[in-house]
């Protein structure tokens, strides 16, 4: 009977607890503020000053670990990049067709376009502006190697209309002192 007792009590006081609960809020409290009112002070941050987003970028950056080890890296990207970039199609077709020029003038103008498209592909697969700025220097060297500054094409008349300028040598001339030294080693 005591347990019936119990049960019966707590049944009640659990009943008078969810029936007092059930007011309703007092009139002074407002759920939603009037537009009119004076807006409240920003809260104080709540934590220490964050730093800007170029000072993280900057913190999560790799520490340069000198200029012999920076280079070794960039060759090891660059050789990764060649190795993905030789397979591709288009460039083995490129160069198949550079090397079946027939004249010197042809071959070199076919490895221009090979070149450019060989490293457009891998400057495409390039992370870092490192890498880009070393693929940038190997192509103008293959370039430049392929440009022939001091051979002067000689442009056809038919074309011109003017006949061109060649030029003229003028004949060595020994001394006449070398005359006489080597007539005088021949007496």
């Amino acid at each position: 009977m005591k347990a019936q007792g119990l049960i019966l009590l707590s049944a009640l006081l659990i009943a008078a607890v969810m029936m007092h609960g059930q007011e309703a809020a007092p009139p002074s409290v407002d759920l939603f503020p009037e537009q009119e009112e004076e807006p409240s002070p920003t809260p104080p941050p709540n934590g220490p000053e964050l730093p800007e987003l170029k000072q993280l970028d900057d913190s999560f950056k790799p520490k340069s670990l000198g200029k012999d080890a920076d280079a070794l890296q960039v060759h090891a990207l660059w050789r990764q990049l060649k190795n993905r970039t030789v397979n591709d199609p288009d460039v083995q077709a490129a160069k198949r067709y550079a090397q079946a020029a027939r004249t010197d003038l042809e071959k070199r103008k076919r490895l221009s376009d090979y070149y450019e498209v060989y490293y457009q592909r891998m400057s495409a697969l390039a992370t870092t502006p490192e890498l880009k700025l070393a693929l940038q220097a190997q192509k103008d060297g293959h370039q430049g190697i392929l440009a022939q500054p001091r051979v002067r094409p000689s442009p056809t008349p038919e074309f011109t209309g003017t006949p061109s300028p060649t030029p003229t040598s003028t004949p060595f001339k020994k001394k006449a002192k070398e005359k006489h030294k080597k007539q005088k080693v021949h007496k």
